[in-house]
């Protein structure tokens, strides 16, 4: 059957020349094009994006890595655009989800949506119920479908982890060109759809954090960026504040994603997980403290 709609895969980078090329292998079978946005990457990530046939934009590595997430999103040229990070990898049966979805009707999506297990259909409901309360309401309801999120698997330590909170951890990478972009202010932001959000219902693999190096380099990046932030929203610098994000917030946190969302269930990953999660506050106001 002839394709009646084209893909954009696009992918912003900087030094991810470990990731890129068995990123690209995943999608390459799928894309119509690939377009890379790289900030001045050092290594031989540019290099390697060619070498799949990419289309590479060079600027440079902001802080805030959303603007160069925009800035790809705005080069795509086709139908629609899947949004996919280096260290990501479509599963093949996830690509032919993507295929399939892209060239059905509004209608046919909506039936698409109710077809998924009563399971997962919970599980996505509520993790967009928690987003919409953290986020405000995503998509527009009352639109044709414009956006998908994605379920990713989360490799962190030789696991792929399924509970505390972290999964189905639901990302927006599958948009209709011209309706989403990244507001591009805040690390946690999803992309903002102007239609309809729904889902798809295989996994996206996230080659997150494969050794405890690459966590702790990643996760201090995170950090400063949740600093930038108390500084932004003039967060209080004094004792009660300190108690909050030293004991309250962390200490809450953790128990919460081991006991309520089951965290244990992972093992040794789930709780190095959990633990170091919940250390991102207080080491965000003590940056906040010493360093702004």
């Amino acid at each position: 059957m002839t394709k009646q709609n084209k893909l954009s895969v696009v992918l912003s980078t900087y030094n991810e020349e470990k990731n890129v090329g068995d990123c690209l292998e995943s999608v390459k079978d799928i894309a119509d094009e690939i377009v890379v946005v790289d900030g001045s990457s050092t290594d031989r990530t540019r290099e390697i994006a060619k070498e799949f046939g990419a289309r590479v934009i060079k600027t440079t590595n902001p802080r805030i890595f959303h603007i160069n997430k925009q800035k790809v999103l705005v080069a795509a040229k086709y139908d629609w655009i899947l949004q996919i990070d280096a260290d990501e990898r479509l599963s093949k049966s996830l690509a032919k989800e993507i295929i399939k979805v892209i060239e059905m009707s509004d209608e046919e999506i909506g039936m698409y949506q109710k077809s998924f297990s009563e399971k997962k259909q919970k599980l996505f409901n509520k993790h967009k119920r928690l987003l919409d309360e953290r986020d405000g309401t995503i998509g527009k309801d009352n639109e044709p479908y414009a956006g998908f999120f994605v379920p990713r698997l989360n490799y962190f330590l030789g696991k792929y982890l399924k509970y505390g909170g972290v999964y189905p951890d639901g990302v927006i990478r599958l948009v209709k060109n011209g309706k989403a972009y990244f507001p591009a202010k805040d690390v946690h932001e999803l992309m903002v759809v102007n239609g309809k959000v729904g889902w798809l219902q295989n996994d996206l693999i996230h080659m997150a954090d494969p050794t405890f190096e690459r966590y702790l380099k990643r996760n201090s990046k995170y950090i400063d960026l949740i600093a930038d932030g108390l500084k932004r929203d003039k967060v209080g610098k004094n004792p009660i504040k300190f108690i909050e994000y030293y004991f309250i917030k962390s200490i809450g946190w953790f128990f919460v994603t081991q006991i309520r969302h089951k965290g244990i269930l992972d093992g040794f990953q789930g709780i190095v997980f959990s633990f170091f999660s919940a250390l991102r506050f207080p080491r965000a106001y003590w940056r906040y403290l010493v360093k702004r």
